[in-house]
């Protein structure tokens, strides 16, 4: 099968941009870019939680009102809400407005402090679980991975919630803890060079 699709400028992408107009912007400036910013991380992460069981176009055009809804992001910030503020979240119609995702993500954001406060931050606990080369399957031929299925079963034991193996793959294809453009998409090599050029953060010892 055809990974690729023929952009307006007439260059190959990934065919999964083209499903939706919104998607190639994202495609060529956001997806499987490296991300080191924790409330980036954050998002991406309760993103696509609340992706489970919907498409992700859905999510993408709330997104604007998902980061108003939860101050960017700011996992300091979330996890300090309280029961005003979910009551709040369950009648923002801007949002998905699902009960058990809107307690994850608040819950998440405890676990997040606790993580952040131990590792020294988000992103040096993420990283950690960057794929070698040499373990990467071919791109877009697979919706979980060994690294997928060990992150999500380490902050499952750390007490956060919806993040299962594809969710968590979701995750790392979108934050560039893996490239996975398809092999003749014009972005693959740009997101190579971002990721040649990212100062990976400390392993914390």
């Amino acid at each position: 099968m055809n990974t690729t699709i023929k952009g307006p400028d007439g260059k190959a992408r990934c065919r999964w941009c083209g499903a939706a107009p919104e998607f190639l912007h994202y495609h060529d400036t956001e997806w499987g870019f490296p991300e080191g910013d924790d409330h980036r991380l954050f998002e991406k992460l309760t993103l696509e939680s609340f992706q489970s069981g919907l498409s992700w176009r859905t999510i993408l055009a709330k997104r604007e009102n998902f980061r108003a809804a939860f101050h960017d992001f700011d996992f300091d910030r979330i996890a300090r809400f309280t029961e005003r503020d979910l009551d709040r979240l369950l009648k923002d119609s801007g949002i998905v407005r699902h009960r058990g995702k809107i307690e994850a993500a608040i819950n998440n954001a405890r676990r997040a402090q606790e993580l952040a406060r131990r590792e020294g931050s988000l992103a040096a606990y993420v990283w950690q679980y960057e794929p070698a080369m040499d373990e990467l399957a071919e791109p877009q031929t697979a919706s979980t991975s060994p690294q997928s299925a060990a992150l999500s079963k380490d902050l499952k034991r750390q007490g956060w919630k919806f993040v299962g193996p594809t969710t968590v793959y979701a995750f790392m294809q979108a934050m560039g803890l893996i490239n996975d453009h398809a092999g003749g998409c014009v972005i693959r090599a740009e997101v190579e060079r971002a990721r040649n050029a990212f100062a990976r953060p400390p392993v914390p010892r």
